[in-house]
Order: structure tokens, then sequence, then C-alpha cells
């Protein structure tokens, strides 16, 4: 395809570790028409990592494993939205 450039994303790393403390800000609005949307802080295997959500609620509780997809920028380490889930042993569907 001529004329067609693909640009250089930053490569997402996955992680997954032990949630272990969350910190929650918000709500903000950043623009009238955009969605109130809350600020967490989350130390995961004693790394800060920063996601942004609708709710307050996020699905995980402390102490549980959880896996998620991650970019580092210049503020940090910051989760994908909608990535962040519970990690599932195998061993234990059986």
């Amino acid at each position: 395809m001529a004329g067609y450039y693909r640009r250089n994303k930053p490569q997402k790393s996955q992680g997954r570790g032990v949630l272990q403390q969350v910190q929650t800000e918000g709500p903000y609005i950043e623009w009238v028409g955009k969605p109130e949307y809350y600020r967490h802080t989350l130390d995961i295997d004693g790394e800060s990592y920063r996601y942004e959500s609708d709710s307050t609620d996020l699905g995980v509780e402390l102490g549980e494993t959880v896996v998620f997809r991650f970019t580092e920028n210049k503020d940090g380490k910051v989760i994908d939205r909608r990535s962040l889930g519970r990690w599932i042993d195998p061993a234990s569907l059986m």
C-alpha cells in the first residue's frame, strides 16, 4: 500500500502480581460532554501503576492476583483501560 505509514506505537507489556494497595482520586471531568472518571494508584508487587476508570469499583479485591496490560511513559506506568482483571489459576478449573 503506497502512502501507508505505520506509527511506531510503544510496545505494551503484560503484568501480573498481587494487588497490595489502592488509592482512588476523583471524580474528574476534563471537558463538557466527557463522562467523569476516577484515577486509581495501584501498588502491585511493590510497583506503582496508574489506572483510570469510570467507577470507583475496580472489580478486583486487595490480596488477589491481577493481570493487566500497561505502557511506560514519562508519568510512570499506566494500565490500559479495561485490561485489569483477576488471574484465574488453570489448575483450579478442574
